[in-house]
């Protein structure tokens, strides 16, 4: 009899040589003349312990990891096929905390699944969301996104039923779906991981908002630092055109719905809607003035649908389930889980999926485990490069939309980037500034400018010149570039910058002796 054995085949792991493992796995078990099949899933999320290799047994998976190639030989010895303990062990994989605890409904089936099998999908309902769209009216359809209180996952927490329905009662003979998955932040992932370890559920929703507003083209436009991505999405592409989800007749209705992936150059101001819709128009990436929206003038001039893969993933669960039964997670309205991606400087790095409600000390201590380092938490970024820093003062903040603005931060794209007491703040404010300076595309002067003049402020408050005038200077300009940038890269920079300074203004002091400043 078969023993099948998981070992993913996700960027994360394959970094960390999950194709070299497998390879040790098919070689020791053809040696021993073991009759072994491969399963090549996602990655669960639990970084810190990729290579996480599963052995499928009467009682369940069981987990080992992380495993290298030099372990396969000694886990085999051991009897891992069968479910044995091992220094690697990790027991049964469903009981292992850092999962068990999370909500998993956009995650359901990744690291579970092979990825490219339709059969594996519906396995675990699959298609279950889009059958039912399809015997709905298109307005019941965008009610029930709506009433569900899905907003926005790609930062701007936008609700989604109201952009759909605003598409839905656009009058026009050609609409699109278009997918953001230019996923750009520092500390993000979630968008490759359901690319990479459950495709088939970003077609499903894709589909579902298609029906919905009445689009019959979508696309997916990601980065090419993304090619496993890029891969798996085409060839999952394929399988759902070869079995009739996709084409001319979606699974026999009525509808027609077709998509493709773009692969955009990896500029980091095309994950705004406008400037991702200038690129995949074959032009430069440059941010559009809105109005008019997407939504009515989009893709082609035509009305358009952007929507993170977040949020595009989480409709076949809504659809599938009822509106009320994703509402009723979450706190506040903020409605339904969050995919938190925990990275830095952090023991248990990885995705957690939960509803939206638990604090950032939680995320940070119970869950990410504290510093791999050892060292005290210094500053947590939230929402990417252009997200607040907050200081453990903070960390009683609830993880939730409003909480978050409210303490003068962002959720973002929810990548959570930890950092112990020995960074300098004042080299972080510097960092965001310049980045926002090398990816500026440049039409607006507060971006464009600001930010080469905000690199110069910070520069001058670190040798000491004039450092209050300086940084009275640089607080002036973070307030021009926050109310006059046309979209968010210039528009959030000041999030980095004003926290570093407001939360930690020991490291804005004067290291050299105060210097008058050159006439």
């Amino acid at each position: 009899m078969s023993v099948t054995v998981f070992v993913p085949r996700d960027a994360a792991a394959l970094a960390v040589g999950a194709d070299k493992v497998a390879a040790s796995i098919e070689h020791e078990a053809n040696a021993r003349n073991l009759d072994v099949t491969i399963v090549r899933n996602g990655t669960r999320g639990l970084l810190w312990l990729e290579v996480l290799v599963e052995v499928r047994t009467e009682h369940g998976r069981v987990a080992y990891g992380p495993v290298k190639p030099s372990d396969v030989a000694g886990l085999f010895d051991a009897g891992f096929l069968s479910g044995a303990d091992h220094p690697l062990c990790h027991g049964l994989t469903k009981e292992i905390p850092y999962l068990k605890n999370q909500t998993r409904l956009t995650f359901a089936r990744c690291g579970i699944t092979d990825p490219l099998s339709l059969d594996d999908y519906k396995h675990y309902q699959g298609l279950t969301g889009l059958t039912k769209a399809i015997a709905m009216s298109s307005a019941d359809i965008v009610k029930q996104v709506t009433d569900s209180g899905l907003r926005g996952r790609g930062g701007a927490g936008f609700p989604t039923g109201v952009k759909w329905k605003t598409v839905a009662d656009a009058k026009a003979d050609q609409k699109y779906i278009v997918c953001n998955a230019d996923e750009g932040d520092s500390g993000t992932f979630a968008d490759r991981m359901i690319m990479e370890g459950d495709p088939f559920v970003l077609i499903e929703g894709m589909a579902i908002a298609a029906i919905a507003v009445g689009a019959s083209k979508g696309y997916i436009y990601t980065r090419s630092e993304y090619p496993h991505a890029i891969a798996v999405m085409q060839d999952a592409i394929k399988i759902a055109r070869r079995e009739g989800i996709l084409g001319a007749s979606v699974m026999g209705s009525a509808y027609a719905f077709d998509m493709e992936v773009r692969a955009g150059a990896g500029a980091y101001v095309c994950g705004e809607e406008t400037s991702l819709l200038n690129s995949l128009e074959g032009k430069r990436g440059v941010v559009r003035a809105k109005p008019p929206l997407p939504a009515l003038e989009g893709l082609f001039g035509k009305p358009t649908v952007v929507n993170n893969v977040m949020s595009l993933a989480s409709v076949p669960v809504i659809m599938d389930r009822g509106a009320q039964f994703y509402r009723d997670f979450g706190v506040g309205r903020s409605h339904g889980t969050i995919p938190i991606q925990l990275a830095g400087n952090l023991k248990h790095g990885g995705l957690y999926e939960t509803a939206f409600g638990l604090t950032l000390g939680a995320l940070i201590h119970d869950i990410g485990g504290g510093t791999i380092s050892g060292r005290p938490v210094k500053a947590v970024q939230v929402g990417g490069p252009l997200g607040a820093y907050f200081p453990p003062s903070l960390f009683d903040t609830v993880f939730d939309y409003e909480a978050f603005t409210a303490a003068g931060g962002l959720i973002g794209h929810a990548g959570v980037v930890v950092f112990d007491d020995s960074v300098d703040m004042l080299k972080q404010a510097r960092f965001a500034m310049e980045f926002c300076a090398v990816e500026s595309c440049g039409k607006c002067t507060p971006c464009r400018i600001g930010s080469t003049r905000g690199v110069e402020t910070v520069d001058r408050i670190a040798q000491g010149v004039e450092p209050e005038k300086n940084k009275a200077l640089l607080e002036d300009l973070c307030n021009t570039m926050k109310f006059g940038s046309l979209c968010a890269l210039g528009g959030f920079t000041p999030y980095p910058v004003m926290s570093a300074m407001t939360h930690f203004p020991d490291d804005f002091a004067p290291t050299t002796p105060l210097v008058e400043a050159a006439e």
